[in-house]
């Protein structure tokens, strides 16, 4: 149902879905549609809810994804690991994943989305693009065998838009985010995140066919990579989303688990700042994201952030100051939906700037 004074729809029932929580959303606002990544599963629906179709058959994670308005792809972040949560995978799926840890950004011809059950390997509806970087930083060892300068738990946040620090209507690039360690056995990995900056363009033309029993190898390298100081959280960056209301990116995170932690579970980098180069905890010197001074200063680190609980699970923003937010729940039977809602910038209240529009 939309609001009159307002075509967009104040909320968006996703359905119920057994493959998993809500990773992240889509939009494509031009033509109407939204996607939903239920971890194992890519959901393409129309804006009043009606569920298109779906790509299944994913053995791994499929974290936060972004539309392409350029080229009109959804690109995704896509992960094959042997951990907690690969082994609940397996045992949902009733599957046994490949040997080695993989992991790649995965770019979804969504325009051949046109019923369910569609398979991610026989329907020819999603390639993917190794991410070498990662692979070494999760291993703690480059090709050559020598140790990397820290250790990452994977990804999961991805967003397209310009380069930190240039116009918002500069050339666009993908930025992926890395997973960091939420405990105190690893005191110096868990403090900083690492976003790596790709060209989409490359990303789509190298990506190919994923044989998921036999991981590929084909990728690009990334551009560059940035350090990104949030403080300690519990996975690292859930859902990055690029907003060109103010030419910032919006952070989503689950707060960390150490003491001296911010707390915070969203914050914003400013993309109108160049990153400084700066020494880090790893004895090198690197470039380093800023973050917004809006919302809430952390008086032991000097971070800033703010207190909207949503986003973990999904946002999307429009550009014009409205927002689409995830609200996700349980059902109890051991699956998973979640309430898409409208939401507003709330410019009297920094700490928690946004606000939901409408009733539900």
């Amino acid at each position: 149902m939309a609001d009159n004074k307002n075509p967009r729809p104040l909320f968006i029932d996703t359905g119920v879905w057994g493959s998993g929580h809500i990773q992240g959303i889509a939009v494509d606002p031009a033509k109407g549609y939204i996607y939903y990544s239920y971890t194992t599963v890519l959901v393409k629906a129309r804006l009043d809810g009606t569920v298109i179709g779906w790509v299944g058959g994913l053995m791994g994670h499929l974290g936060c994804i972004d539309f392409n308005d350029e080229d009109g792809k959804v690109y995704g972040s896509l992960e094959y690991k042997h951990d907690v949560i690969g082994r609940a995978i397996e045992k949902n799926l009733g599957v046994t994943l490949a040997d080695e840890d993989a992991f790649y950004i995965a770019v979804f011809d969504v325009d051949k989305i046109d019923r369910p059950n569609m398979d991610s390997e026989a329907d020819g509806v999603m390639k993917a693009a190794y991410v070498k970087e990662v692979v070494e930083w999760y291993y703690g060892a480059d090709a050559r065998g020598e140790a990397t300068p820290f250790r990452v738990t994977g990804i999961d946040g991805l967003g397209i838009g310009p380069v930190f620090g240039a116009d918002k209507d500069s050339p666009s690039r993908l930025m992926l985010c890395s997973g960091t360690y939420d405990d105190p056995e690893h005191p110096v990995d868990s403090d900083y995140h690492v976003i790596l900056q790709f060209d989409w363009r490359a990303v789509s033309e190298v990506a190919t066919a994923l044989t998921q029993k036999k991981p590929h190898h084909q990728g690009v390298d990334c551009e560059k990579w940035y350090f990104l100081d949030l403080g300690n959280t519990t996975w690292g960056v859930q859902n990055l989303e690029y907003d060109g209301f103010d030419n910032s990116w919006i952070v989503c995170v689950y707060p960390g688990k150490k003491e001296e932690s911010t707390k915070f579970p969203m914050f914003k980098i400013d993309g109108n700042a160049a990153p400084k180069m700066r020494m880090g905890r790893f004895g090198r010197e690197h470039e380093h994201l800023i973050l917004k001074k809006e919302g809430i200063c952390h008086e032991k680190t000097g971070i800033w952030g703010n207190k909207f609980s949503r986003g973990q699970t999904g946002v999307y923003a429009f550009g014009d100051g409205e927002y689409y937010f995830s609200n996700e729940f349980g059902t109890g039977d051991k699956k998973c939906s979640s309430v898409i809602r409208l939401y507003r910038r709330r410019e009297d209240c920094p700490d928690r700037p946004f606000e939901v529009i409408g009733s539900y």
